[in-house]
């Protein structure tokens, strides 16, 4: 594989919250050095901890110098790939992370803005999955949890370098997950998968996105 090709930064969490397995990971490294949209996919493990995962995040930035940052990340009860559109500055755990840490109302970055917005083509991303049978929507909340941080600072780290372009996505548990949850939603690995892979694509090789509505009433 040609190592000229600009590098997709494409990150999951180990498990948390009691759970053995974490989907994000799972479908993230099966998509590990994978050649997408003219890029080169780069599949990191993050852990599910404030600090650590900013930490490694920093450095996993340093090394690979993505010209596309895309956080991915279990939200259960979610039935859909939910492609977030905005992350707050803002750490407010209602459980404690990995390594148990609980911050409340601190923010991710100090003195950073209060929001960023993606800028990856959202909603053309959001098209071509529908489009290809697979259940997605907009989200306009990330949480604020380390899902969130996780997304915000890669926001944040691609506003610093030139061109960079980042997003975060939540997908639902894996069918094992939800059976052991009394019948939350989930999804198949090989869907996450593919369907990581087609919002990836798009993500590649569109730069402007679509104009249609995708904003919510509630």
């Amino acid at each position: 594989m040609a190592t000229s090709l600009p590098n997709i930064l494409l990150t999951g969490f180990d498990p948390f919250g009691g759970e053995s397995i974490n989907p994000s990971w799972e479908a993230v490294r099966a998509l590990h050095g994978r050649r997408i949209g003219g890029h080169r996919v780069v599949a990191r493990l993050l852990p599910t901890e404030f600090a650590a995962s900013l930490r490694l995040l920093k450095a996993a930035v340093r090394e690979t110098a993505p010209a596309i940052l895309l956080g991915v990340g279990q939200a259960g009860g979610r039935e859909r790939l939910s492609i977030e559109r905005v992350a707050v500055n803002l750490q407010d755990a209602r459980i404690p992370d990995n390594a148990g840490a609980r911050p409340i109302d601190q923010p991710v970055i100090p003195g950073g803005p209060a929001a960023y917005f993606s800028n990856l083509p959202v909603k053309a991303m959001l098209a071509a999955l529908r489009d290809r049978g697979v259940p997605a929507e907009l989200s306009h909340t990330a949480g604020t949890y380390v899902c969130n941080h996780v997304a915000y600072a890669m926001l944040h780290l691609a506003a610093k370098r030139r061109g960079a372009r980042a997003g975060f996505i939540h997908i639902p548990y894996l069918p094992a997950q939800a059976a052991r949850l009394h019948g939350k939603p989930s999804m198949a690995l090989e869907e996450m998968v593919h369907g990581l892979e087609i919002a990836l694509r798009v993500a590649a090789t569109t730069r402007t996105d679509l104009t249609v509505s995708g904003g919510a009433i509630d």
